[in-house]
């Protein structure tokens, strides 16, 4: 049986975007499924729009996400001298030739093909000339399509596609600077690189036929191919910009987990029963093509952050802890791992991103707090004479658990004549400045007796002024 070897082939013309990382994942896990190989390979012949800044944040995004590749990455800007030999056979086969045509004559004849109602194609004229390499004109290096008959694919997702000779033209292989084009350089790497499955985007499915045209020309046999459905927004159009097809960095800026991205765009056209949330090695042993939909799949960013969610809660708190460190520091706090590990069990269960559970610790690392102006209406004058008795009575607390924490506030209540509700919001907001928090005692374990005391008494002092004031 023929090793499964698959690869991912970006054109480094700008960042790696969800179509493109669903498709290199896709890849990635039909190889570790099949116990194949993944190969990376950057596709820069388009030397005008093609940017190592583009190659690095590629890569950059790859080890973000964790998709690991066995060989690469390759550049086809490195691999003249492959293509060259190809080339070569080719006109050994006589299954190309070049062409001296200019491109003043070029775009004539397409302007009087399209008067006459005919396809604007390449009409041959130095087909069978055999024109030679020293001919001192610019030329072309095209192939020789058959005139008639028909292309066929037999796609793993689509089955037997058939496509009609007479479409397609003598394509270019070679520009007039030397460089080989895109669909040429496509077919010599993949063979070249022993690619046992090409799985790509369906925009590519109008460049397959073109391909195969070079496959049988050279007496090649293809990849087995699977052209897989496009994303589109909510609305059911292309996704793009406006839908949140950014780079897939960016969502690490928005604080989404590679895991859960990868969880995402894995189910983003692929299913298993009704299961939504997997781990990395569950993909790696379920996923196949025969589980992958016809139909285009829609992107959805609120799902997204749900499967975040719900890795959240499972992840490790030695993988959690750094990457909020991160967004803590990014906002000035230099933070301990240790004080972030105390108390992200807290804060795990309801963050929804890393940026909310960074978020989540502010009041943890602050020196003060402001208070949320929405917040402040907890802080009545009624209130002061409370949070200054409990001020003082915790400072002669046992702060060894929450339970102890607890008990000074329900003798407190008791005396008052109080619930708890009526005291546990104010305190909420004098230790975080918001009426959002973990539980109430827990947090005050956490940010100990020296910190709840005189966060406590500040807000006293704040209720009170509130009461001369009025």
């Amino acid at each position: 049986m023929t090793q499964v070897r698959t690869r991912f082939a970006p054109s480094p013309t700008g960042y790696l975007h969800i179509g493109g990382a669903r498709t290199a994942i896709f890849n990635w896990l039909y190889a570790r499924r099949h116990g194949g190989q993944f190969v990376l390979r950057i596709e820069d012949t388009d030397l005008e729009r093609s940017t190592e800044d583009s190659i690095q944040q590629i890569i950059d995004a790859m080890n973000w996400l964790g998709i690991d590749y066995d060989e690469g990455p390759f550049r086809q800007m490195d691999r003249q001298a492959i293509y060259n030999e190809y080339i070569a056979k080719l006109f050994e086969k006589k299954q190309a030739y070049r062409c001296v045509c200019s491109k003043e004559e070029l775009d004539r004849k397409r302007e009087e093909a399209q008067k006459a109602g005919k396809k604007p194609k390449y009409d041959g004229t130095c087909r069978g000339k055999n024109i030679p390499a020293d001919c001192g004109q610019p030329f072309v290096v095209r192939i020789a399509t058959p005139g008639g008959g028909v292309t066929r694919i037999d796609d793993m997702l689509r089955g037997v596609i058939a496509f009609d000779n007479e479409e397609l033209d003598d394509m270019i292989l070679v520009r007039t600077d030397g460089t080989p084009t895109y669909n040429f350089c496509v077919v010599v790497d993949d063979v070249d690189m022993r690619i046992s499955h090409v799985i790509r985007g369906d925009d590519h499915l109008a460049n397959t036929p073109r391909q195969m045209i070079i496959y049988n020309a050279l007496g090649l046999t293809p990849p087995k191919f699977a052209h897989v459905s496009m994303i589109l927004g909510k609305d059911k159009a292309r996704l793009s910009k406006r839908h949140g097809a950014m780079s897939v960095l960016d969502y690490r800026e928005k604080g989404i987990l590679p895991d859960a991205m990868v969880n995402y765009l894995t189910r983003l056209g692929w299913s298993h029963g009704d299961s939504e949330v997997f781990t990395r090695d569950e993909l790696k042993s379920l996923f196949d093509l025969d589980a992958v939909g016809k139909s285009a799949a829609c992107f959805d960013e609120d799902k997204l952050t749900w499967i975040n969610a719900e890795k959240i809660k499972t992840e490790s708190e030695e993988t959690l802890a750094p990457l909020a460190m991160e967004f803590l520091s990014a906002k000035g706090i230099s933070a301990d791992k240790g004080q972030v590990v105390k108390i992200l069990p807290m804060l795990r269960q309801r963050a929804r991103t890393v940026k909310d559970l960074a978020e989540g610790m502010l009041w943890f690392f602050a020196d003060s707090v402001s208070y949320d102006p929405t917040a402040v209406k907890h802080l009545a004058p009624s209130i002061a004479p409370v949070l200054s008795t409990l001020g003082d009575r915790l400072e002669n607390a046992d702060f060894a658990s929450p339970e102890s924490v607890e008990a000074v506030f329900k003798a407190l209540l008791e005396e008052r004549g109080l619930k708890l509700k009526d005291l546990a919001q104010p305190v909420r907001v004098a230790l975080t400045g918001g009426t959002v928090s973990p539980g109430l005692f827990e947090m005050m374990i956490a940010l100990g007796k020296e910190k709840c005391v005189e966060r406590i008494r500040k807000a006293a002092q704040t209720a009170q002024a509130e009461g001369v004031a009025k």
